[in-house]
């Protein structure tokens, strides 16, 4: 018997500044993925769903302002747009920073910038994260925020140490961490099932 089709999608990354090559490569390992640079805003018509990456999350908050993507992005979100945040991605969503003013402020967590220390203090961990993948995972923590309060609506999906660096409300998703610095795409996986949920 035939097996259900599969939805296809095509997931953007913001290309204005981070690790932007590396989600396009493990994007365009996937099935059923057209990976898509975003740049402007006719660019998020284009796309079912959208990786804010890392980088600094002032700047490219800044930059989503001057190329005209802030508002549209804000707007699309609460429209139901699929949007995973890593790292610097990760704050630009977060409803609160901690002592500093916030920017889309669209994911009900409160983040702390810089949590687990400088550049020279990045690390990385092998975790089981059984909704993710049956197999460990490596997590690389660059500058790393963490999760300091999350709302009720909010899933916790990995905490290390106590501190949540894993997270998704609904259509959003957020990480601490790096999954495109690693040789694995269960992240990407993850994020192309919500994606594609969301087309259903």
């Amino acid at each position: 018997m035939a097996g259900k089709p599969v939805t296809s999608c095509t997931i953007g990354v913001l290309a204005l500044q981070g690790s932007v090559a590396e989600h396009m490569g493990h994007l365009a390992g996937l099935a059923h993925v057209l990976p898509w640079e975003v740049r402007r805003p006719a660019d998020l018509d284009a796309v079912d769903g959208l990786i804010l990456p890392g980088g600094e999350s002032t700047t490219l908050s800044r930059l989503l302002k001057t190329f005209g993507l802030f508002e549209p992005l804000r707007q699309k979100i609460q429209e139901g747009l699929p949007v995973w945040g890593t790292c610097a991605g990760m704050i630009l969503l977060a409803r609160e920073i901690d002592g500093e003013p916030t920017h889309l402020g669209v994911m009900d967590i409160k983040v702390r910038r810089n949590a687990f220390g400088r550049q020279v203090d990045s690390f990385c961990q092998i975790a089981h994260i059984p909704a993710i993948a049956p197999e460990p995972t490596e997590l690389v923590f660059i500058r790393a925020p963490w999760i300091e309060q999350a709302g009720p609506a909010v899933e916790v999906l990995h905490a290390l140490e106590g501190k949540i660096v894993a997270a998704r409300q609904k259509n959003l998703l957020a990480t601490a961490f790096h999954p495109e610095l690693t040789g694995r795409s269960d992240w990407h996986c993850y994020f192309a099932d919500l994606v594609r949920q969301s087309l259903i």
